[in-house]
C-alpha cells in the first residue's frame, strides 16, 4: 500500500501543477484527494478548488460536512446548486439514471473548471466502484474526469487506511450515495418522499447507527442496518415506528439480509 500512496501523491502533484477542482462531497476518498492536493498545493503555491455540488438526491449533510472537511485542510470551497429534478428523464429513475445524473452534475463543474483555468476535474472514484454497477463511470470518462484512485487501483479499505494515516476527520464516514437509491428503478422520483426518507435516515442514526439505509417499494419501509446493529434497532423499534408513522409510511420492516450496497441493483441485467 506504501507504493500506491506514493503514486498517488506524485500523481496529484502533476495534477495540481495544471490547476485542479475536485468534486467534493465530504466522504472519504474525494477528502483524501483534496488532503494530498492542498499539500501539493502549498509546495507549488497554487489554489486548490473543491467543489460541492448542492442538489435534491444527495442528502443535506453533504454540504455541512463538506464545508467543514474543505475547512480543515485549507481548499476553496464552492458550491454549485443543480436540480436534478428538471431533468424529465432522470425523474423517470431508468437503470441508467446515474450515467444521466453524473453527466448532469459534471458539465456544470467541467464548465466551472474552465471559467477559472483550472485543466483537470478530479473525482474519488475508487477501485471497488469499478467492480459494481456503476453507470455514472461512463459519463465521467466521457467529460475526461481524472479518478486517481481507480487509476492506480487503489480500493475503498486503502482508502480509510491512507486517509486515518493522514489523519483525515473523515476516514471512518459511512458512505453517502444519492437518495435516488433508496427507490427501485423505474418508479418516478418525488422530492417529498425523498426528503421523508432523508430525515427517517437521520433520525434513525440519531439513536446511534452508523450505516441506514431506508428503502421504500410502494407502502413498504424497509430497513437496513448492519447485521450486528440489527438487534439493538428492535430494541429502538417503537420510537422509530412513532418517528416513521407520523411521516407517512404504511409498512415498516427491518431487512434481515443486513446492509448491503447497491442492494436495488439484485436481478440488474448490467
Amino acid at each position: 500500500m506504501e507504493n500506491k500512496f506514493l503514486l498517488l501523491e506524485e500523481k496529484i502533484n502533476k495534477l495540481v501543477e495544471g490547476g485542479v477542482c475536485i468534486a467534493f462531497s465530504g466522504g472519504v476518498d474525494s477528502s483524501l484527494i483534496l488532503k494530498l492536493s492542498c499539500e501539493a498545493g502549498k509546495k507549488q503555491n497554487k489554489n486548490v478548488y473543491a467543489v460541492t455540488f448542492e442538489t435534491r438526491l444527495h442528502p443535506v449533510s453533504d454540504v455541512t460536512v463538506s464545508k467543514k472537511v474543505a475547512g480543515e485542510m485549507g481548499a476553496i470551497h464552492k458550491i454549485i446548486q443543480v436540480n436534478e429534478f428538471e431533468n424529465k428523464e432522470i425523474l423517470k429513475n431508468p437503470v441508467n439514471r446515474c450515467y444521466l445524473c453524473k453527466k448532469s452534475l459534471f458539465v456544470n463543474l467541467t464548465e466551472f473548471a474552465k471559467n477559472n483555468d483550472l485543466k483537470y476535474v478530479v473525482d474519488g472514484t475508487n477501485a471497488d466502484d469499478l467492480k459494481v454497477y456503476r453507470p455514472g463511470v461512463k459519463a465521467l470518462g466521457e467529460l475526461g474526469v481524472v479518478s486517481p484512485l481507480a487509476e492506480l487501483d487503489i480500493s475503498k479499505q486503502e482508502v480509510r487506511e491512507m486517509a486515518k494515516s493522514l489523519n483525515i476527520s473523515v476516514a471512518s464516514r459511512p458512505s453517502a450515495p444519492c437518495m435516488a437509491t433508496r427507490l427501485p428503478y423505474n418508479t418516478e422520483l418525488n422530492f417529498e418522499i425523498l426528503e421523508k426518507i432523508d430525515k427517517a435516515e437521520d433520525f434513525i442514526k440519531s439513536l446511534g447507527f452508523d450505516v441506514v439505509r431506508v428503502r421504500v417499494h410502494n407502502d413498504i419501509a424497509r430497513i437496513e442496518v448492519t447485521k450486528e446493529n440489527m438487534i439493538k434497532l428492535v430494541e429502538n423499534s417503537q420510537s422509530i415506528i412513532d418517528f416513521m408513522k407520523r411521516s407517512g409510511f404504511v409498512y415498516i420492516t427491518l431487512d434481515i439480509e443486513g446492509f448491503r450496497s447497491g442492494s436495488m441493483d439484485i436481478n440488474l441485467e448490467k
